[in-house]
């Protein structure tokens, strides 16, 4: 009774069985070991739902900085002066192809007609120092007179003229800087003692600053340089500039306060009406301009 009772509940009866049965347990193994190594090594190892791993993700992130369009400039190096299309489109455009403020239109022959007349000493010189509501320069004090003189001869050729472009000036001997590099090089002599009673006397740092720091200019200065360099805008609203005195439209610029209006005057400001040049195209200094500034928001207000 009991050898039929083991019997019965035995799965493995022969040999064979036996054999067959480890072998089944090996090969099990083995694939386990395949399937795991196949997924380690296959699989990725980044989150779900993310590139950050792809080659295009990996390849951005590599890409040199120069081809962020970085520009390395030497500020030692000489001045590449402009030619006249690229000075026109910077800084003439503005007025010359509308007509703003009574700029002849480029290509306009009957514009320019009698300007040519004037000849091209005159049309550079008047470019230069400005003339009535033009600015110097076009507004731009960093322009080379050789690159206004280009402009001048674009716009003009455009509209019947047949002037030649300046050249490059030629630059500086060398020899003159190696004559005054001794000079330079030479040491200082030593100064003479001073008798403590002729010293000057001990200044404190905060009295030096407090001398030094400018204050506002008067109210004088800055309407004579509203008249030199602002009234030909401001005067009349040429340029959408708004009127001295015209309290409705300096009403929003003056709650935008002081700084902001000192800003756009001396950097220059181009809004949706039109275009100011930094310092009304002039060469007055920051405190001059501000005093003129002063000058509008107080006969305005």
């Amino acid at each position: 009774m009991s050898d039929a009772h083991n019997e019965h509940h035995s799965p493995i009866r022969t040999p064979g069985q036996l054999a067959a049965a480890v072998a089944a347990f090996f090969l099990v193994t083995v694939i386990g070991i395949i399937l795991l190594v196949s997924f380690v090594t296959t699989g990725t190892l980044e989150g779900a739902g993310t590139d950050s791993q792809s080659p295009e993700a990996v390849a951005a992130r590599l890409a040199p900085v120069a081809d962020e369009g970085f520009t390395l400039k030497d500020v030692n190096a000489p001045k590449v002066l402009l030619a006249g299309d690229a000075v026109y489109t910077a800084n003439c455009a503005a007025c010359h192809t509308s007509g703003a403020a009574g700029a002849p239109k480029l290509g306009d022959a009957g514009g320019w007609g009698a300007r040519i007349a004037q000849g091209y000493d005159t049309l550079v010189k008047h470019a230069i120092e400005g003339i009535r509501a033009m600015p110097a320069k076009g507004g731009n004090p960093d322009l080379d007179d050789v690159e206004v003189a280009r402009a001048v001869v674009y716009m003009a050729n455009q509209s019947g003229a047949s002037f030649k472009e300046p050249a490059a000036p030629a630059a500086a001997p060398a020899a003159a800087t190696a004559e005054a590099a001794p000079a330079a090089a030479a040491p200082a002599a030593a100064p003479a003692a001073v008798p403590a009673e002729a010293q000057a006397p001990v200044v404190a740092p905060a009295a030096v600053a407090a001398a030094a720091a400018p204050g506002k200019l008067s109210g004088d200065v800055g309407k004579s340089i509203y008249n030199a360099s602002c009234a030909a805008c401001h005067g009349a609203g040429i340029a959408g500039a708004p009127k001295l005195g015209d309290k409705a439209n300096w009403a929003a610029r003056i709650k935008q306060g002081d700084a902001v209006l000192y800003e756009h005057a001396i950097k220059g400001f181009q809004g949706k009406a039109g275009m100011m040049p930094p310092k009304g195209g002039s060469t007055a200094s920051d405190a001059e301009v501000k005093a003129a500034v002063d000058y509008m928001v107080a006969s305005s207000k």
